[in-house]
């Protein structure tokens, strides 16, 4: 019996990118499973659990850990409509995204009909780690043309959501892993139908969570313009495309995040087959949470990590998750869009500059003061 050729990687990030090498070889690790056909890095490319975050993966069989627990997990873009948007202001109007809304939330008009998987646990919440619900303003339109099709100008303003499936995609990742382990899938089509109602428990989440906020700043919810979610799988050419960290950029619109201090960008995709027809999601890490947290200790207070370089406002509670997530411990995400765009994968559209962050709820006033005793 002939052996199957070993699979091909593929990192599409020029020299000057910062891409570790424990990223790299985890791609080549991923490469080695049986029935693995390609990998694809990304420009945002990172060391993950057990696999890379920022690729996209190829195989003839379905690998559930390649999607990871939080299956769904995207990013939208609404339009916002507010009159004189003052960070300060708005920033103490924000929803408690900590806890579902309550029964009489007008904002559950943006549910309709069934919950998938009657999943009720965690909706409209944003979770933690990365996600982040952001009001921003769109700062420089770099493709006109599409700016124009999306109904973007300079000076608008977009909310920008990123959250995914909560407790949905864990349960369903932990099922078979108790079973499996790290193993295909036995029932490929099992697995994907409830894979497909994470995906869009995810989608409903982030709407929710957006009427949440445009009715506690004073207007009206929006459609997104932009709904793309970076962990999942697909069927493609008779294989299974999974994507850890990564976009679909088979002409679809990306919000490709910044950090809460840098800009983020909006890309028009065109990505083939070599690059698994994705995109990068972010600006991806370079130190860890661990590193993050002590380097950022020694040099910033929390107070100082509430308002970003860019002069915006970030409203979290958890002092620990704001050094975690300091807009140092993220690459740079203007080397990753212009990888992105060398590589002939995506077309940047126009940029965003944050105004507020929100992270998790601010603390309480006994707690700030706390915080400010024990520094």
């Amino acid at each position: 019996m002939s052996e199957s050729p070993r699979a091909t990687v593929t990192v599409f990030a020029s020299p000057a990118s910062w891409i570790e090498s424990d990223a790299v070889a985890q791609c080549h690790q991923v490469a080695a499973l049986d029935g693995m056909i390609h990998v694809a890095g990304m420009p945002d490319l990172h060391p993950g659990k057990g696999a890379p975050i920022g690729a996209a993966m190829t195989s003839r069989v379905l690998y559930p850990f390649l999607v990871g627990s939080d299956i769904g997990c995207g990013i939208a873009v609404f339009p916002m409509r507010l009159k004189r948007p003052v960070p300060g202001k708005l920033a103490a109007r924000f929803p408690d995204l900590d806890h579902p809304p309550e029964p009489d939330d007008p904002a559950w008009s943006a549910v309709s009909g069934d919950i998938p998987a009657g999943h009720t646990e965690g909706l409209g919440t944003v979770g933690r780690g990365n996600h982040f619900a952001e009001l921003a303003r769109v700062d420089a339109v770099l493709a006109a043309d599409h700016a124009e099709r999306l109904g973007l100008a300079a000076g608008d303003l977009v909310l920008i959501v990123h959250s995914g499936s909560r407790g949905l995609g864990e349960r369903i990742l932990r099922d078979h892993t108790e079973v499996h382990g790290a193993g295909p899938a036995p029932d490929p089509a099992a697995y994907l139908a409830r894979h497909d109602e994470a995906v869009r428990w995810g989608s409903l989440n982030r709407r929710l969570m957006a009427a949440r906020i445009a009715y506690a700043l004073g207007t009206e919810p929006t459609a997104p313009i932009v709904d793309e979610c970076h962990n999942s799988v697909e069927v493609r050419d008779g294989g299974y495309l999974h994507r850890k960290g990564a976009a679909r950029g088979d002409g679809r619109d990306v919000l490709i995040a910044g950090t809460r201090g840098t800009h983020s960008f909006l890309v028009a995709t065109h990505a083939g087959p070599e690059a698994g027809h994705s995109v990068a999601h972010g600006a991806g890490r370079k130190m860890s949470r661990a590193d993050a947290l002590r380097r950022g200790k020694a040099k910033h207070t929390v107070e100082e990590l509430r308002r970003t370089p860019v002069g915006s406002l970030v409203v979290c509670g958890d002092r620990q998750l704001l050094f975690e997530e300091a807009p140092t411990a993220y690459k740079r995400i203007e080397q990753v869009v212009g990888d992105l765009t060398e590589h002939g994968l995506a077309t940047p559209i126009a940029t965003t500059v944050p105004l507020v962050t929100y992270k998790t709820a601010a603390a309480a006033p006994r707690d700030r003061g706390r915080q400010r005793r024990g520094r």
